[in-house]
């Protein structure tokens, strides 16, 4: 009998170590996993200028590449891309503008004539509409500017320590 009692004992499953072990720690999981999702995965997906512009033909591309990447007559610091991002970021400061509904932004670029592109940069949005207007030469790489508000932007470029 004693015997018999023994194989019972032995036939009775046993306790699933890997269950046992989530069940204790979930908690700590799920609040990891909460933190993730509330904290990492906005800063990932969060909008960008440069994210918003839109897609061009290659010669086109090409103009705008060397407008936004233009940093000024030393090479070093501040680039269009980014002055256009800051002066973006200061009119809606504390909003995620590049994520907002009504939020547009409007690229256009016009073949003046074979070496010179006419780059018009539109950015509209709940609150009201920035507007910009650029000569770019894709030969020379000069920028010049067509408004007043778009000197500003290559000004400050171009002045930016």
């Amino acid at each position: 009998m004693a015997k018999d009692k023994k194989k019972k004992e032995e036939v009775k499953p046993k306790k699933n170590d890997f269950k046992s072990f989530l069940r204790k720690r979930a908690p700590i999981y799920l609040a990891l996993i909460a933190m993730l999702v509330v904290f990492v995965i906005p800063e990932i997906t969060k909008g960008t200028l440069e994210k918003s512009l839109p897609e061009l033909s290659d010669e086109n591309q090409r103009a705008v590449d060397i407008l936004m990447k233009y940093n000024g007559p030393n090479n070093d610091g501040l680039s269009v891309l980014e002055a256009l991002e800051n002066k973006i970021s200061e009119e809606y400061p504390d909003e995620k503008i590049f994520d907002h509904k009504k939020t547009t932004i409007d690229l256009t670029v016009n073949n003046v004539n074979p070496d010179e592109y006419q780059v018009i940069f539109n950015f509209k949005s709940h609150k009201g509409e920035m507007h910009y207007d650029w000569k770019v030469n894709i030969k020379s790489e000069e920028i010049t500017s067509n408004n007043p508000e778009a000197k500003h932007i290559i000004d400050l470029v171009d002045y930016y320590d």
